[in-house]
């Protein structure tokens, strides 16, 4: 999928929402600036829940209660994690069950965190403000999920 703005990116995630239920995990990868936080943003707008959504670099995780009843938003921020143990500290698998789990920069440290994942990684286009953005779904809950959906 490639999306040309901040507008479109915020916009897909929002259709990504549609897709997604309590016990989700989403491993986001990208270099900095691609628009993981901004992806989150949207997906945030679709399940209705608490804002405002920004970076959780320094914080590294934020919890964001639904507004309508759904699902909690878990966003994580792996960047300044060194290894399996400090994810471990962040206690994410608690709240796994009953919530959405976006975990930014998480490639290589979350997927055992839970056996069904969406993997999501952006790319930045060069020359423009373009991105790339690949979804690949693992495990049981994914293979009968047409993640296609998100883009129409």
């Amino acid at each position: 999928m490639r999306l040309r703005t901040a507008e479109e990116m915020r916009a897909y995630g929002t259709r990504l929402a549609s897709l997604l239920r309590p016990g989700d995990l989403l491993v986001l990868s990208g270099p900095l600036g691609a628009g993981k936080t901004t992806l989150v943003q949207g997906i945030a707008e679709g399940l209705k829940v608490r804002g405002p959504i920004t970076s959780p670099t320094f914080v590294i995780a934020r919890v964001h209660p639904s507004l309508c009843g759904g699902p909690a938003l878990v966003h994580a921020d792996a960047y300044r994690l060194g290894g399996d143990l400090e994810v471990d500290d962040l206690d994410l698998d608690a709240s796994l069950e009953e919530s959405v789990t976006v975990v930014e920069w998480g490639e290589g440290l979350v997927e055992g965190l839970a056996e069904d994942r969406l993997e999501i990684h952006i790319d930045r286009e060069s020359g423009d403000d373009a991105r790339t953005v690949t979804l690949r779904g693992v495990g049981p809950r994914w293979a009968d999920t047409p993640t296609d959906a998100a883009q129409e």
